[in-house]
């Protein structure tokens, strides 16, 4: 199985300015997180970004960074621009790791771009994790996501779906936001306008089963920890790797 890991990075955020170069134990959040991806089996692992303080910083720790477009809407524009710059062929795997998610396992990083790799009729491929619990049920910040039995995603949303788990906690996923793309479906992707779904739950995978792509998830073999989207969390995160 051969794949690519694509990072993208932006330095504005509403509630945690610069946040791929927060510093955690020494070293700015990406580090982090392009140390798991490295870590795994991909054949490269790229930080894609377009400010020169993240290009400056994570060439610094060594990484390869491709500069793109300051005018992208999504990650996934930005991965799609790296895959033309490198003339990445359209079978070829792209695994989309958040820049701020410096505790991911590099275990789900593989397991998800072997998911896309064993599905050949599925064009993205991503992973979710049981809801056990009823608040995280009803919060819309948590995506749920309900599957047909071959396990495609029928359909993401930010209620609680399906209706029934809002009585008990069964039969209830919450989507983990990492993604594999097929080159090819990423070409696609780019040129679809935003759809009405998309729009109404703002959530971007919409738009590609909005336009037919089937989308394979998979239950992480791994608790997958948190991202970092508040102070809260960059402190709780500071603190773990801190040992306490």
């Amino acid at each position: 199985m051969s794949f690519s890991v694509v990072i993208p990075a932006r330095f504005a955020a509403t509630r945690l300015p610069g946040k791929p170069l927060l510093d955690i134990g020494g070293k700015p959040m990406i580090q982090h997180t392009w140390e798991r991806a490295l870590a795994s089996s991909a054949e490269a692992v790229y930080i894609a970004t377009d400010d020169e303080r993240i290009r400056e910083a994570a060439e610094g720790f060594g990484a390869k960074v491709c500069m793109t477009a300051t005018t992208h809407r999504s990650g996934t524009d930005r991965i799609q621009e790296v895959a033309t710059q490198l003339a990445l062929p359209p079978e070829h795997i792209i695994v989309n790791v958040q820049a701020d998610e410096p505790l991911i396992p590099h275990e789900v990083i593989e397991q998800v771009a072997a998911n896309l790799a064993t599905h050949p009729d599925v064009g993205i491929a991503t992973l979710c994790e049981p809801i056990t619990d009823k608040a995280e049920l009803e919060d819309p910040n948590a995506v749920k996501v309900v599957l047909n039995r071959h396990g495609h995603a029928l359909y993401f949303s930010r209620a609680t779906i399906p209706h029934s788990a809002s009585t008990s906690a069964q039969n209830c996923f919450r989507h983990v936001g990492i993604y594999a793309y097929r080159v090819a479906v990423l070409n696609d992707f780019v040129t679809w306008p935003v759809s009405e779904l998309e729009l109404a739950e703002k959530l971007e995978q919409l738009r590609a089963l909005f336009n037919g792509v089937e989308i394979h998830v998979e239950v992480s073999h791994l608790r997958i920890p948190p991202g970092v989207d508040t102070q809260r969390d960059l402190d709780a995160v500071r603190a773990h790797l801190a040992g306490r």
